[in-house]
């Protein structure tokens, strides 16, 4: 046993030798690859993505088929990580463009104001949606429609409907975007077309680009129908409810042809992407084989895709260009009311609780939008809706809009279980956000 014990004791201070070089080794490896990452961090960092592949995006393809409602992947495969090459890394991007001199107009509080609001009454304006039109359909509290929004430390610039006409004399203002921007420029064109003649206006008929023309201004608000920005299948205005959302991740000239003549661009992109996982299907794909992402991920190639767009086309001195933020749903009272088990069905009243954040504002959304906003600069201004609009639970259609699809008794049996509460009635909220759109330009 003795003897065992000393053959093994023998043996002791070699591994300690060994231990003690291998420890050395480690230290200077690692010190050598710090300094390498110090003296040439392009190179280590082209080491790191070499296996990644970047797509050069908005390429036109003779082979490229346009997307409709009736195309399908004939196979699905998982993401194979492919990203947007949007900007050159070396391209040293200028101060985002603020707000408004040093007021931050998007942080402030509601304030009932019964005299100087609605802006404009519902039933004078003969473009109102039947979605959005809540009084007409049934909504007996009015309250909803006379808040201001009151910035902390400013005011904000007085609605003035023959200024903006004045701004826009000899312009095309275009929305682009979902039915929340549509929203927004139905907004819009409520707080314009009183002032102008019944005939010396037009509005052209329901389309992907409906157009309302103001001829004594030679002016145009219009709104084009492109909710998830790039080409995609759900690309028709009326027909887009689809099993299958396929997109075309790097390319958005099919919408861009129409929007790229426009002087005053807004955009919006949020609530297409929260309804499941995407299909990718690649331009430069031939056999109809889509890759499958989740919505944030998809998201973000096709705001990089967007962004590509506006990084290489939009001069600031000729173009303005506006990105609306994210536009919150109240979907469960129990965020802003503990044990309660409803939505934004009879609420009237905005939140009174100073930063309320609900769960429909995704924040890694949220800060994925903000960085690729960062990187175009100067040449996009950003209207920051989420956090003011976050406090209005009251401002919701629910159950007072017209619904498209026949309601089943035990639907109408619990008003909870059908309320719209992603949209906004009008008057309402979007007056808010045009407010402010005046305001920036």
């Amino acid at each position: 046993m003795m003897q065992r014990w000393s053959r093994k004791k023998s043996h002791f201070p070699l591994l300690v030798i060994l231990l003690l070089i291998f420890i050395v080794f480690t230290v200077l490896y690692n010190e050598r690859s710090i300094q390498q990452i110090h003296e040439e961090p392009d190179r280590v960092h082209h080491r790191q993505e070499a296996s990644i592949t970047y797509v050069k995006p908005n390429r036109l393809s003779p082979s490229h088929e346009v997307l409709d409602r009736f195309n399908k992947c004939n196979s699905t495969r998982d993401y194979s990580g492919r990203r947007i090459a949007w900007l050159d890394r070396t391209v040293k991007t200028g101060p985002r463009r603020v707000a408004s001199e040093s007021c931050d107009v998007f942080s402030g509080e509601w304030v009932f104001d019964n005299v100087s609001y609605p802006l404009y009454n519902e039933s004078h304006c003969p473009y109102m949606s039947d979605q959005l039109a809540c009084h007409k359909h049934g909504r007996p509290d009015l309250g909803y429609q006379y808040w201001r929004w009151q910035p902390q430390h400013c005011n904000l610039k007085r609605w003035d409907v023959t200024e903006m006409w004045e701004k826009l004399r000899g312009k095309r203002l275009m929305f682009v975007g979902d039915s929340l921007n549509r929203g927004q420029w139905i907004s819009m064109v409520c707080l314009l077309q009183s002032v102008i003649p019944a005939n010396k206006r037009t509005m052209s008929p329901n389309a992907p680009l409906t157009i309302f023309r103001a001829e004594e201004y030679n002016a145009t608000v219009e709104f084009l129908w492109a909710p998830l920005l790039v080409e995609s299948n759900s690309d028709d205005p009326v027909n887009h409810r689809l099993d299958e959302r396929i997109i075309r991740p790097d390319s958005v000239l099919k919408h861009a042809s129409q929007w790229e003549h426009a002087d005053i661009l807004v955009f919006n992109t949020y609530l297409w992407w929260r309804q499941g996982p995407v299909k990718l299907l690649w331009s430069a794909e031939e056999n109809g084989t889509c890759e499958e992402l989740d919505g944030k991920g998809a998201m973000e190639l096709a705001m990089k895709a967007w962004a590509d767009w506006v990084a290489t086309k939009v001069d600031p001195l000729k173009k303005r260009v506006f990105f609306v933020t994210m536009s919150p749903t109240h979907l469960w009272s129990r965020e802003w009311e503990p044990r309660s088990e409803g939505n934004c069905y009879n609420e009237k009243t905005p939140m009174e609780s100073e930063g309320y954040w609900g769960s429909g504002s995704d924040l890694p959304t949220m800060r994925m939008v903000d960085h690729v906003l960062g990187m175009l600069s100067s040449k996009v201004s950003v209207l920051n809706i989420t956090q003011l609009s976050e406090y209005r639970k009251d401002g919701h259609p629910s159950i007072y809009r017209k619904f498209w699809e026949t309601l089943r008794p035990e639907q109408l049996s619990n008003p909870a279980s059908y309320s719209d509460c992603i949209h906004w009635c009008l008057p309402g909220v979007p007056d808010v956000w045009n407010e402010l759109l005046f305001h920036l330009l």
